[in-house]
């Protein structure tokens, strides 16, 4: 997402809401159907508010089952105000070690956990079914009648 005045994009926030549209949806397993995807965050921008773009990003994507994995942001800030873009003549976007190395590693990170989710069948099914719940199944939860 670009930054903008601060915040995550709004183009951004309205494919977090499109996610969400598909929040009630379960998977063969009957777990939400984002479980067992990985997520990760990209700002770009000429102002403050990275952290903070990556912040509502990530936790919007867990919220909806995403897994994410460490270091699972990354950004480029351009000088402050007006300026090039990251890919224009100049920016030293492309050259910037910082930000190349946390995409690498972001990257990196976001493959390797989407490989043992897959290798592990995804995320294990119990105490997460949301189809099992609705139908009474409580997975070991105490009833609190006998504490």
């Amino acid at each position: 997402t670009p930054i903008w005045l601060g915040e995550k994009s709004s183009v951004c926030t309205q494919v977090i809401e499109r996610l969400y549209a598909a929040s009630g949806v379960l998977n063969d397993a009957g777990q939400y159907a984002y479980y067992g995807r990985v997520g990760g965050c990209l700002v770009t921008g000429n102002e403050d508010g990275a952290k903070h773009c990556s912040m509502n990003v990530l936790y919007s994507l867990q919220h909806l089952g995403y897994v994410i994995p460490p270091q699972a942001d990354a950004g480029w800030l351009g000088e402050a105000g007006p300026g090039p873009s990251y890919l224009d003549a100049g920016s030293g976007g492309p050259e910037n070690d910082f930000t190349n190395r946390n995409t690498t590693f972001m990257t990196w990170n976001l493959m390797h956990l989407a490989r043992m989710l897959k290798d592990a069948g995804g995320i294990p099914a119990h105490g997460n079914q949301r189809s099992e719940w609705d139908a009474g199944c409580r997975f070991d939860f105490a009833n609190p009648e006998h504490r």
